[in-house]
């Protein structure tokens, strides 16, 4: 295949595509969009993996979401297990959510920053990076704060600690903070009907840039709005990307996929 977009955040894995999964890969195999597949929790995550090795053109990443701390005990034995595939590129999707849980309070903040802290340690020791689910509570950037408090302490352990902050909403300083610990940030199609991310996309240098779609969520404004979304919509978010920056689309859809070429290793996919 030759690739010409990634998709880093997708969840094709998810039951919204139990009846058409295969269709939509071919889909993007015809038409060159490379996906990582994000779990959520080891059940997801092994879908994703399973997924993933079926198909060239897909990858993998295995995590526990913030939002699950309640359901599931972190067992890094199965996940280290499960990261022996060649076809895991990423740890995560983990982080720190303050905006979706009922009650956050100290207790909750605790909890997810342990998970993280482990999830942390399982990338430095696998030496992939992270995919960061980063959320702070509403008119706020505490999240982002506390996640770039981590992540600066960590770096000093762990001078090779990089990744992705998935589904970014923070401001110009915290993109600028997190960039400068070998971050990127990606961005989804909501930035084809919200002007909030203008800013900081034009802020921030292109090689600092991912593509995503978190789907099946947040299709963009040429789909139905609550439809389901999917990683062909990548090339919307990309053009919208380069209309932003005021930049040529064919040199803003280039750098995207280095980007991703960069960020993570994915094994046979400039040739495959």
């Amino acid at each position: 295949m030759q690739a010409k977009y990634a998709d880093v955040h997708c969840h094709i894995q998810f039951d919204q595509y139990a009846s058409d999964d295969e269709e939509l890969i071919e889909r993007m195999r015809h038409e060159g969009v490379l996906g990582i597949v994000v779990g959520v929790d080891l059940e997801s995550s092994k879908r994703a993996v399973a997924l993933a090795e079926r198909h060239d053109h897909l990858f993998a990443s295995i995590g526990l979401h913030p939002n699950r701390e309640g359901d599931e005990w972190y067992e890094v034995e199965q996940y280290r297990t499960l990261a022996k595939s060649a076809k895991v590129v990423a740890i995560g999707e983990c982080g720190l959510d303050y905006f979706r849980p009922i009650e956050v309070n100290d207790e909750v903040k605790r909890k997810q920053k342990a998970i993280l802290q482990d999830q942390i340690a399982l990338a430095a020791e696998l030496d992939k990076p992270l995919i960061i689910h980063s959320r702070p509570s509403k008119g706020t950037q505490d999240a982002y704060h506390d996640l770039i408090s981590i992540l600066t302490e960590a770096k000093r352990i762990h001078p090779n600690l990089r990744g992705d902050i998935h589904f970014f909403v923070g401001g110009i300083p915290e993109a600028q903070a997190l960039a400068a610990l070998d971050f990127t940030l990606s961005f989804t199609a909501v930035i084809t009907f919200a002007r909030d991310y203008d800013e900081v996309i034009r802020a921030i240098p292109l090689s600092s840039v991912l593509s995503e779609t978190d789907s099946p969520y947040v299709p963009p404004t040429n789909r139905a709005r609550g439809s389901r979304n999917d990683p062909l919509a990548v090339q919307d978010v990309v053009a919208k990307i380069a209309d932003i920056r005021g930049e040529d689309l064919e040199t803003v859809r280039a750098a995207l996929l280095s980007n991703a070429y960069r960020m993570f290793n994915m094994p046979g996919a400039r040739t495959s």
